[in-house]
């Protein structure tokens, strides 16, 4: 067999890389827009069109087919003219890295499986670990925040059924906030907590959790009988982008003796960051953090950990098996602190990148996506028609089109249907979420090459799509009863 690599296919493998890498260049000095705006409709009947079940056509004709059906109506997250969610172009040493897992195919579940790529894993581990302030911290490469967030949820429960011992499920409560990722909901589901084991902390107009609220919050969980294993405070929420205040949180759980989990799955470039390392003041007194590195550290997905301040709290997950990692095994195996079993060596991405560009680099290339928002931010601070509608601590912005005269109904109306137009045409991808109850435009800049005038030339296409978008509804309304 020859489709297989091993030693007598190098010399395909070589032909075939070279070939693959030589289409996605060319998609990349070609392509003028973050998307092909091809329907949905049209790309559903390209996929369904392709028979699966006939026989190959070999290597070079579906590499040729990959690049013609996939790669020129993949959404470009380099392009500047995407502007729409947590996704970064990634740096060109992590995508070096991604060619060669791949084609080493580790395992980093146990160390006869990976070898070296526990201890790179492990000692990136560390690295974050110091980062955070965690000198005696401990952790494993996940799939991404959700995942992270599912793991800091688990070992509160289990740190709070081991502290407190015949605690029931329907006891448990975590504290989070309405801004808080709704993988906490799902993590809190997950692990067999009762329907409303969740309690919403308030937060302030921003959307950062009130250390006051949290305090009063946990005594009525006291009051009612019940035990927060939990509290979730976030550094960069999804939408608004801000930091809670994480001393302030961490002296309340402290009072309180609770589990501090901090979903830093955004915000977690402060660690590198050489100007706004202070917004994660605190975050060195949690018990355990998300950390995203394909958001904030230009990495491919999936490259992202869950580090806990205390190395030996990940025993309380810890399974042994005879067949794979024996209790009295005298090698380290990350399947004894990991969710999966099978697990890409994704540390790898990371690995390279520091050496290849450095941390600081890195903090250089976050900060100037922030720096970004802040002169996106003064922009439409004086906008006659596109108002800002929140602040942020990180990137984002949330903003419509309102100009004066158009009242909030109708303004409300436009924020859908404009960026389905975007989209639609191709020449701009924009996301739209809820703040406050009302629908808004929403941008995420992870992009540290795009420039003011392209994000400029993005919200001028918004302008005059809302303006045509009202335009061409005008009539109706005027005609109807």
């Amino acid at each position: 067999m020859t489709e297989l690599l091993h030693a007598a296919t190098a010399d395909d493998y070589v032909a075939t890389m070279r070939a693959t890498v030589d289409a996605v260049a060319h998609r990349f000095r070609t392509t003028t827009r973050p998307f092909s705006g091809a329907s949905l409709e049209h790309l559903q009947e390209l996929v369904d069109a392709v028979d699966l079940d006939g026989p190959g056509q070999g290597t070079a004709a579906a590499v040729r087919e990959v690049d013609e059906l996939v790669v020129r109506h993949a959404v470009w997250y380099h392009d500047p003219a995407y502007l729409a969610h947590l996704n970064c172009p990634v740096a060109l040493p992590a995508v070096a890295a991604e060619a060669v897992l791949a084609a080493v195919n580790t395992s980093v579940d146990t160390y006869d499986q990976s070898g070296i790529g526990t201890l790179v894993e492990r000692r990136l581990v560390a690295w974050t670990a110091g980062r955070l302030g965690f000198p005696a911290g401990g952790g494993v490469f996940t799939s991404g925040g959700t995942q992270s967030n599912l793991q800091g949820v688990l070992l509160a429960r289990e740190h709070a059924r081991a502290d407190v011992p015949g605690l029931r499920a329907e006891d448990l409560v975590v504290l989070a906030t309405a801004s808080s990722h709704f993988s906490v909901q799902t993590a809190a589901r997950l692990v067999g907590l009762a329907p409303d084991a969740v309690r919403l902390v308030p937060t302030d107009e921003d959307g950062r959790m009130r250390a006051d609220a949290l305090a009063i919050a946990l005594r009525h969980v006291e009051r009612d009988g019940r035990h927060a294993m939990a509290v979730v405070a976030t550094a960069g929420t999804t939408d608004r982008g801000c930091v809670d205040p994480l001393a302030a949180i961490a002296d309340v759980c402290d009072a309180h003796d609770v589990w501090l989990h901090v979903d830093a799955a955004y915000g977690c470039g402060l660690l590198v960051s050489p100007t706004r390392r202070h917004l994660l003041d605190g975050v060195e007194r949690a018990r355990s953090v998300t950390v995203d590195f394909h958001k904030a550290f230009f990495q491919p997905v999936s490259s992202s950990a869950f580090v806990v301040r205390h190395a030996a709290d990940l025993r309380l997950l810890a399974h042994h098996h005879d067949y794979l990692n024996p209790e009295d095994a005298d090698e380290p195996n990350q399947v004894d602190v990991s969710l999966q079993t099978t697990r890409r060596f994704d540390a790898l991405k990371l690995w390279t990148t520091l050496r290849a560009l450095g941390p600081d680099r890195l903090g250089e290339l976050w900060d100037a996506t922030i720096d970004l928002a802040v002169g996106v931010h003064a922009l439409l601070a004086d906008d006659p028609d596109l108002r800002l509608l929140a602040r942020t601590d990180l990137s984002t912005v949330l903003f419509r089109y309102q100009p004066d005269g158009l009242d909030d109904a109708r303004a409300d109306a436009l924020v859908a249907p404009v960026r389905r137009a975007l989209l639609a045409s191709g020449r701009a991808v924009v996301a739209r979420t809820v703040l406050d109850g009302r629908p808004c435009l929403k941008l995420t800049l992870l992009d540290p090459t795009t420039a003011l005038a392209d994000v400029r030339h993005v919200l001028e296409l918004v302008r005059r799509t809302a303006a045509d978008t009202l335009a061409d509804a005008q009539p109706l309304a005027e005609v109807t009863p």
